[in-house]
């Protein structure tokens, strides 16, 4: 059966079943109420009229009917009671509706409360029929009872009424239920395209389907409703935030869960911010952040996915590998041919001497360089980086040195070699770059590294034109750049964020028109206060 089918049928049951039993409610106390009303006017004019001068005075005559029959009518006419009844103590009647009744003896049986002197309302089946009678004593000067006086309604009368009142109800009803009908196939209707034309079997099939596709993507899922509450989050976000059940996070203020978060400026704005890099917890992750939106164009919501940058690293190590090998023997290879160029010249102008010299020099150069990386930088991945890195200084014509005093044996195996690559890297690209526009024939790049005492040390000088003084508040931001090309300005960010996960700091000394000095320190145990400032000065200068 179709939810629509489903929805309006039980509606309706449910609606149709309060409205019978309200109405036989209703009913119930309104006959209820009526008969008690009723008995009270029934023993209010019985009272009345077992207290009135006219009745007992009758009472010592010796017709006292031919009195109290009149009265008693017109009593009844005027209050629209059934039959007004006076009797005396043995139930003979004075007084009747029907006059041939007068002389004879009162029926129902309830008069022995009455002539104990109480006034009752009773129900009982007198000469003309089931009625609600009230009765009460007539008392003479002595306070003796004399008599009585039975006021009745028949309840034929009263069926009568509540029949009445009951053929209204029923037509109210009628009208309630179609209304509810109305009001049920409009609901019905309503949360059919709330829910788009989906089946309820068909939405427990996409739920099971989403949350299978949450568990099976890798990347950290969190999404957010308009106020910033937590609606959604999938595992492998709880282990990055360090949760392990959902009730920790759903529900939660976003802020209190990543206190640096930026969804709520997305959902402020409503653009989409991609591939930010960004701190979580102790981790750095890749962030992308989208607004939810409505059919009608209002942001609802914003969700998150952000991957840990490590596992990224992991994923691109080879490809990266590979390419930094490629770049070097590229470099290798056009800076080689060029000298066997040169070689090839001087043999054929037969000088031999000139020839050997070269060929000897080269490979002492070259030789010595592996030679110094392999004993000093054992770490085949950051010793991998330098011989690249010469290479390629090499092909630009760019003098790179590593200071001969430098060792770099004793790096933590805790260490993200990972983020070491981004910092080195960054830097001695930076610094070559700024050789290359510094306008001099003379273009040298020297880098100096030490593991002496509790810190990695690593200082990278180039005599590039310097820092202008008015910028260097903005080199370390996201996106700023002295160069014109598009896509820059990512370096020193990179290297700042990759710091800040190892718990490291960088300075830098730079004169203008004379080159920059990169200092960068790196504690080999995680400091509880990394605020400590450094400067040159630490170095071996």
């Amino acid at each position: 059966m179709r939810l629509q089918t489903r929805l309006i049928i039980i509606i309706c049951s449910l609606l149709l079943f309060v409205i019978l039993f309200l109405s036989f409610l209703f009913q119930h106390m309104f006959a209820a109420t009526l008969k008690e009303q009723i008995g009270m006017r029934a023993l209010n004019v019985a009272e009345t009229v077992a207290a009135t001068p006219l009745v007992k005075d009758a009472f010592r005559q010796p017709d006292p009917h031919q009195q109290i029959q009149p009265f008693a009518e017109m009593i009844r006419r005027k209050t629209g009671a059934e039959y007004v009844v006076v009797g005396n103590r043995q139930g003979i009647r004075y007084a009747h509706p029907l006059p041939d009744r007068i002389g004879k003896k009162m029926v129902g049986g309830d008069n022995d409360e009455v002539l104990k002197g109480k006034a009752i309302i009773s129900e009982a089946v007198g000469s003309l029929g089931p009625a609600i009678r009230g009765k009460a004593p007539i008392f003479d000067e002595q306070g003796n009872v004399i008599g009585i006086v039975s006021v009745g309604f028949l309840l034929e009368d009263i069926d009568n009424i509540v029949w009445s009142y009951s053929i209204k109800i029923f037509f109210f009803s009628i009208l309630a239920l179609l209304l509810g009908i109305i009001g049920a196939v409009g609901i019905a209707k309503t949360v059919k395209k709330s829910i788009h034309g989906l089946e309820p079997k068909e939405i427990g099939l996409l739920y099971q389907e989403k949350q299978a596709i949450l568990e099976a993507i890798r990347e950290g899922i969190i999404a957010v409703n308009h106020d910033g509450i937590i609606t959604m989050v999938n595992k492998t976000a709880m282990a990055l935030l360090g949760y392990k059940k959902e009730h920790d996070v759903l529900g939660k203020y976003i802020l209190h869960i990543i206190p640096h978060s930026r969804l709520l400026e997305v959902i402020r704005t409503g653009k989409a911010e991609y591939d930010d890099e960004t701190i979580l917890g102790e981790e750095t992750v890749i962030a992308n952040r989208i607004p939810i939106v409505d059919k009608k164009g209002n942001v609802i919501g914003a969700v998150a996915t952000f991957r840990n940058k490590s596992e990224l690293y992991r994923l691109t190590k080879e490809l990266s590998q590979l390419k930094s090998y490629a770049e070097a023997l590229r470099a290798q290879t056009h800076e080689f041919s060029n000298k066997l160029y040169v070689i090839s010249g001087l043999i054929q102008l037969e000088s031999y001497e000139e020839a050997l010299e070269l060929i000897s020099k080269e490979t002492n150069l070259h030789q010595d360089i592996v030679r110094f990386v392999m004993k000093e930088i054992p770490d085949p991945i950051i010793g991998g980086l330098f011989i690249g890195k010469f290479n390629r200084a090499n092909e630009l014509k760019i003098q790179f040195d590593i200071d001969r005093q430098s060792s770099f044996k004793d790096i933590p195996k805790h260490l993200d070699r990972d983020h070491l690559l981004t910092i080195i890297g960054n830097i001695v690209d930076n610094a070559m770059e700024a050789v290359l526009h510094n306008g001099c024939e003379e273009k040298k790049v020297t880098v100096f590294l030490t593991d002496l005492g509790d810190d990695l040390i690593i200082e990278v000088e180039d005599n590039g034109p310097g820092i202008q003084a008015e910028i260097a508040d903005q080199i370390f931001e996201r996106g700023f750049s002295t160069k014109a090309a598009a896509h820059r300005g990512y370096g020193l960010d990179l290297v700042k964020k990759s710091l800040t996960v190892l718990g490291g700091h960088i300075t830098y000394q730079s004169e203008q028109g004379k080159g920059t000095v990169f200092t960068i320190i790196i504690p080999k145990q995680r400091r509880v206060d990394d605020g400590s400032q450094y400067s040159s000065a630490h170095c071996r200068r």
